[in-house]
């Protein structure tokens, strides 16, 4: 008897978890009209495949009865979001965007398409990758624009290539050494110490001399001083949030000002560059050139052993100011430009693709500092800009941050400097008063973008200090306790904003995220984190329990 009801159970079970997504289809449908009142707009994006790790854990949660957290699961993945593309070859990569486009385009849906192939992806981290060279990324496009043919397609062309240049690269890597050099130096071993320190205990000087008869040092400054732990990383598809809900005014159409120049709430203004949360690896946009060590010492004095040179130093950004910009520009950075513009001008020829560029988002660069980078990448020849791409930051933030590079790209095409434009550390009424002096009064004549709203209904995660003592917190990656943002939609009551999107797709991992830790665990969730692009059922279940505005799976019935 018990075998018997044994295997019942498990029967009912596989059944209740096969007919699931049957069952409550007409459920999600009507979760998507209660939350955004025009159906029309969810209709016009294209929900591609869901993951089949998602569909299992969809199957296991009803298998174990849990059928709100399963239904919510599973509206989640048949919600529109981008479908990803990077590291296939060419060959495959027409194939599969040909797919994907006629697919959308049979039914009468618009695809979003993030291209993530960028030579020198990510500084080698979490999401490293991409073509090989610059040729080889050419021809990668080439194969993309093959595939898309005469399609509609609205295209995020390779997510942090701009926020995150190769000459941002450095800053990175010593961001990861930080917490090795913040340790005292008598208490490291000499294999961890500074190759400074090393020469020091390994070369001593050849003579021994007392003090008084060496010659004086250069003075090291800034060049050897510990750098600044450096935040935010990019965004790892393969690799960009208490609650606050937009508010219902940012919400209506009716809500804009005539003005597209100013927005009709009085949110308070973003905190200042410096007093942005820490972030994992996005660092501050560039660094000081490291001063040339080989200064030649006079010939009257004893000669003394060569000087290392020094590892490049994130600035001190409190007492130096807006530093977005690098100061000298490498072979890297440079052919980064030309990869973006190719692909620009490669993909918008199209006639039927909207592109738009990597801006990071409101936490990371100045508006003065990412100006120029989409300037020099080919913004003039591109549909617009994309922020918060697989990151956290707020629908209003983005929205004012959106309004001030959309504004001060309008100004630089008039021939005004950027460093001149408001900046999101600007109080609102003095952004204000230089967005009625210099911005044109008709929002054709500026720059579109769009945002990601996939992961931003609670906001940016801030670790706590009591529980929270590494160095490197990397708040970007897989933060606990995050929820799915406003759902995807083209009709947006903004004039600049072309759509809300859900370009990171929900559910798959940041990472490993060590957080300055030599792991495996990650010492916020205690666990193993999933590979870069992998599913991560724990953070999935969260987004969905999280979500803000919340996944309604039960239908209402009037009078209840």
């Amino acid at each position: 008897m018990r075998k018997r009801r044994k295997i019942l159970t498990v029967s009912t079970a596989v059944v209740a978890a096969a007919t699931l997504p049957l069952l409550i289809s007409p459920v999600v449908s009507a979760a998507a009209r209660e939350d955004d009142d025009d159906s029309s707009r969810i209709a016009r994006l294209y929900a591609p495949p869901p993951d089949r790790d998602s569909y299992r854990q969809v199957a296991r949660l009803a298998w174990r009865g849990d059928f709100r957290d399963s239904a919510g699961l599973l509206a989640m993945v048949r919600t529109p979001q981008a479908v990803w593309y990077g590291d296939e070859t060419p060959e495959r990569i027409e194939r599969l965007v040909r797919r994907t486009t006629r697919s959308a385009d049979v039914r009468g849906k618009l695809p979003v398409l993030a291209l993530y192939n960028i030579p020198g992806r990510d500084c080698g981290s979490y999401s490293s990758g991409g073509a090989d060279d610059l040729a080889a990324y050419e021809a990668w496009i080439d194969a993309v624009a093959e595939g898309i043919g005469d399609r509609k397609v609205l295209i995020v062309l390779e997510p942090d290539s701009l926020a995150l240049l190769p000459s941002d690269c450095a800053d990175e890597s010593n961001a990861d050494q930080t917490a090795v050099e913040e340790q005292p130096a008598e208490e490291r071993p000499v294999e961890e110490q500074p190759a400074e320190q090393q020469t020091a205990v390994e070369q001593p000087p050849a003579a021994e001399a007392p003090p008084t008869d060496l010659p004086p040092l250069p003075d090291p400054g800034a060049s050897t001083a510990p750098p600044a732990a450096s935040d935010t990383q990019g965004t790892g598809q393969d690799a960009t949030r208490p609650p606050e809900a937009q508010t219902p005014e940012a919400q209506s159409p009716d809500a804009q000002s005539a003005d597209p120049r100013l927005p009709a709430s009085e949110d308070p203004a973003p905190k200042p560059a410096e007093a942005q949360e820490p972030t994992g690896l996005e660092p501050s946009a560039s660094q000081s050139p490291a001063p040339d060590p080989s200064a030649e010492q006079p010939g009257t004095l004893p000669e003394l052993p060569s000087l290392p040179t020094p590892d490049p130093v994130t600035p001190d950004l409190e007492n130096m100011g807006d530093l977005d910009t690098p100061v000298v520009e490498d072979q890297e950075t440079a052919a980064r430009y030309s990869e973006i513009n190719y692909a620009v001008d490669t993909l918008t020829a199209l006639g039927n693709t909207s592109v738009y560029l990597d801006a990071g988002h409101a936490g990371w660069h100045s508006v003065s500092g990412i100006v120029p980078r989409l300037i020099k990448a080919g913004i003039d020849r591109a549909t617009g800009f994309a922020l918060n791409v697989s990151h956290y930051q707020t629908d209003p933030d983005s929205a004012w941050y959106g309004r001030l590079i959309s504004s001060c790209l309008a100004y630089a095409d008039d021939g005004g400097d950027p460093e001149d434009c408001a900046d999101q550390s600007w109080s609102r009424r003095h952004a204000r008063r230089w967005l009625h002096a210099h911005v044109p009064d008709d929002p054709g004549r500026m720059k579109h973008f769009v945002t990601d709203t996939s992961r931003n209904g609670q906001g940016p995660w801030t670790p706590r200090a009591a529980t929270h003592q590494h160095n490197d917190v990397q708040s970007w990656c897989n933060p606990p306790e995050r929820g799915l943002g406003r759902r995807p939609t083209t009709r947006t009551g903004d004039a600049l904003l072309d759509a809300a999107l859900w370009v990171k797709t929900p559910g798959e991992s940041d990472g490993r995220c060590l957080r300055g830790t030599d792991g495996p665990l990650d010492p916020v969730r205690g666990t193993v984190n999933p590979d870069a692009g992998e599913w991560f059922p724990e953070q999935a279940l969260e987004l969905v329990r999280y979500a803000e505005p919340s996944v309604k799976v039960f239908r209402r019935f009037p009078g209840r």
